[in-house]
């Protein structure tokens, strides 16, 4: 009997259980997943719960309920991989064999690394919405916050969910309208990034959103500190942004023990090196990754994952069999942009093509829009919480193609 090890039980390596599990012969092949928490957050949600759009309790589940049966949970902690004994150790003690392995650790903020943002202001006039406490705090923050200046901050360029923060702004600016006390706010978004977002097309057209909503850029803004006792953001280069109330991207880094393990040359954020297009790692064979925990150059977000893990699948089953790694990821990333007013925009790229305006999945008929606000890609955004929970994380097929399709794209159009 074999042994496949998958660390991490999130959305990645959940998806990998029940592929694998399908795909391999249980009478040759044990699969044991280790995770060191219980519950699973469906984490697009988080966005939705400082509107009251979601309540925090919907958001989580049981992971036991989404690992299938034949398949070995473990909740512990890792202390570190020792990828030449083939061995993972745990904080425990135990230490877990393994003739495949698969790291799906995931990233996490840590709000710490950017000096003062944990401070005395946390979860007081400072707050993430990417962490169930955080969103649930700023939840019960925005409801009793009578206006000033909101200021959305990015603390690096690397994050999950890079549309998240956009999202946030454009909900803001909605719901803050709604309670008819938008003329009582100013909402100011501040990033490291040159633009509101990292592709050509797709920054045009979501700085154009800004300015329509009143939303003022602050671009090319690397954070030093947070002055919690002024409540002001001070860059590397000496400029300031002031906030009476500030929502937070902070800092994403891999697990610890990733830098504690010898994986290779790991960056400062905890990323393991990984191979772009079949995701094994770079410096051992028997070590795949997916999702964010991989360094690839790719959006970190659920889609990514989700087009990652088909191809993972194929690598694996050729790996075993001794066979080239032929299946290819070429970076297909696909993501709903909630822009407020029961509206949403939808973006679909790649490593090679930027976001393109067009229709999704079928051309003419769609019937979602690209680089387009539609109440039908709201509608869509809104539907993937049942995607999510019974087919995404079951490893069930899912009616978008792995790859990146051209079909439905206008290659020379100038979003509107």
């Amino acid at each position: 009997m074999k042994n496949l090890l998958i660390l991490g039980a999130g959305t990645a390596g959940t998806m990998m259980a029940n592929k694998l599990h399908k795909a391999l012969d249980a009478r040759a092949w044990a699969i044991t997943v280790v995770d060191k928490d219980e519950n699973h957050y469906y984490q697009p949600g988080f966005l939705f719960v400082p509107f009251k759009i979601y309540d925090c309790e919907r958001l989580v589940r049981p992971k036991r309920d989404f690992i299938p049966e034949g398949v070995d949970l473990v909740f512990a902690e890792v202390a570190e991989i020792e990828p030449e004994a083939n061995t993972v150790r745990l904080s425990d003690g135990r230490s877990l064999s393994y003739d495949i392995l698969i790291v799906a650790t995931g990233t996490t903020p840590r709000p710490e690394e950017t000096p003062g943002l944990d401070g005395p202001l946390w979860y007081q006039d400072a707050f993430d919405f990417y962490s169930f406490e955080g969103a649930c705090k700023l939840r019960d923050r925005l409801d009793k916050w009578e206006g000033g200046r909101l200021t959305i901050f990015l603390a690096e360029s690397i994050f999950k969910c890079p549309v998240a923060p956009l999202e946030f702004a454009f909900l803001a600016d909605s719901y803050f309208e709604e309670r008819g006390m938008r003329d009582r706010v100013e909402i100011t978004y501040v990033t490291p990034l040159s633009g509101a977002f990292t592709k050509p097309k797709a920054t045009a057209f979501l700085s154009g959103l800004m300015e329509e909503k009143g939303i003022t850029v602050v671009p090319d803004f690397y954070a030093e500190r947070v002055d919690a006792e002024r409540k002001v953001l001070v860059s590397y280069d000496a400029r300031e942004v002031p906030f009476d109330l500030l929502v937070a991207v902070p800092v994403n880094m891999g697990a610890d023990f990733i830098e504690a393990s010898d994986m290779g040359d790991i960056d400062d954020l905890n990323y393991v090196p990984t191979d772009k297009h079949t995701l094994q790692a770079r410096d051992h064979d028997d070590v795949f990754v997916i999702g964010d925990a991989t360094n690839l150059p790719a959006s970190k977000a659920g889609s990514v994952a989700h087009f990652e893990a088909d191809v993972l699948t194929e690598n694996i089953l050729s790996y075993i069999k001794g066979a080239p790694l032929d299946a290819t990821f070429d970076g297909h990333a696909n993501c709903f942009i909630e822009t407020g007013g029961g509206k949403a925009t939808l973006i679909d790229f790649n490593y090679a093509t930027e976001p393109l305006p067009g229709k999704f999945p079928l051309p003419v008929f769609g019937p979602m829009s690209l680089l387009k606000e539609t109440r039908a890609n709201h509608f869509g955004k809104l539907f993937f919480e049942w995607v999510y929970w019974h087919m995404m994380l079951t490893g069930k097929p899912m009616p978008v193609t792995t790859h990146m399709s051209m079909v439905g794209k206008k290659k020379d159009a100038v979003p509107a």
